[in-house]
């Protein structure tokens, strides 16, 4: 759907438009190899492979543990379907039965002995095919790949139509070639003018602000029919991970006579791919077309944004 375009100050209206495989047999030798290893190995996680003496089926045993529906690696707690296939836990959420079997996944059974392989084992990192060399303790693994400089990361811009991608280093330098009408403010605190509130159709305003060495966008949506009716969506995305974002809260606050609507909240990262989540799950200020009449001067609406460090 094409949009108008509609630029204010500091405001952007723009328009939107197999991995590998390991087979799920081979449970036999894993727990051949699971009785090789000691209760003192099975309990420390810092147990490398060498110290049970099986460097050389590292890659092999690591292949077991592949998820047959995201290809990414099935790591403690280890549940299995009753006839001992594994699925790992986010996939396991999203299917109704076993996907290698069809059975079901219900009881859940852990599987104790895959889980004591699990701790000898180095799992290559998840973004090794882009070209880390990493393989690490499955505990050390998700903190590593939040922050992997081999990570790709799309435009955070809303819409469909940038199709850009890459490191978390050059997300801010795209933006400045690629979006040059995006403007950037500094400080703590600023305002976002969003112009031509009531434009018809689905918009979407966005600006830059930066503070405490870091990058925020504030994105404004207005959908042209949400549950039957026309709504706005404000939230602040940080161009970092999600533990960075951690570090911060956000306020937007509108202001007008003798009223005031205000949402407090932790950024999103942009590593949770843009808006829509928070838009999905309402963790955004959301408010609608007759609320956004009444702080608005003239179809321009300004959204005071505050942000601090926790």
């Amino acid at each position: 759907m094409s949009r108008p375009s509609s630029i204010g100050a500091g405001g952007l209206g723009a328009g939107k438009a197999g991995g590998k495989h390991g087979g799920s047999g081979g449970y036999a030798a894993v727990a051949a190899a699971a009785a090789g290893v000691s209760s003192a190995a099975a309990s420390s996680p810092t147990v490398s492979l060498s110290s049970v003496g099986m460097p050389g089926q590292s890659s092999e045993l690591t292949a077991l543990f592949e998820c047959p529906v995201c290809f990414d690696y099935v790591l403690p707690p280890i549940l299995q379907c009753q006839a001992g296939h594994l699925v790992c836990n986010p996939c396991r959420q999203k299917v109704s039965c076993c996907p290698t079997c069809r059975g079901p996944l219900t009881p859940s059974i852990r599987n104790l002995a895959m889980e004591k392989v699990a701790s000898t084992l180095p799992f290559p990192c998840k973004y090794s095919s882009a070209g880390c060399p990493l393989s690490l303790h499955h505990t050390e693994k998700p903190d590593h790949e939040e922050v992997c400089e081999f990570r790709s990361y799309t435009c955070p811009c809303p819409g469909a139509t940038c199709k850009w991608h890459g490191s978390l280093e050059a997300v801010i330098p795209h933006l400045v070639h690629a979006h040059k009408s995006i403007t950037t403010l500094q400080g703590e605190d600023i305002v976002f003018l969003a112009t031509d509130i009531n434009l018809p159709g689905a918009m979407d305003w966005v600006m830059m602000q930066s503070c405490f060495s870091h990058h925020f966008m504030l994105v404004l949506e207005k959908q042209g029919k949400y549950e039957g009716h026309q709504q706005f969506f404000a939230v602040v995305l940080l161009i970092g991970t999600r533990k960075q974002a951690e570090n911060f809260a956000y306020r937007l606050e509108l202001n007008g006579i003798r009223r005031r609507l205000t949402w407090e909240a932790t950024p999103r990262s942009i590593h949770e791919e843009g808006v829509a989540p928070a838009i999905m799950n309402s963790d955004c200020l959301v408010f609608d077309t007759s609320i956004a009449h009444l702080f608005a001067d003239n179809g321009n609406l300004g959204i005071n944004v505050t942000i601090s460090m926790c």
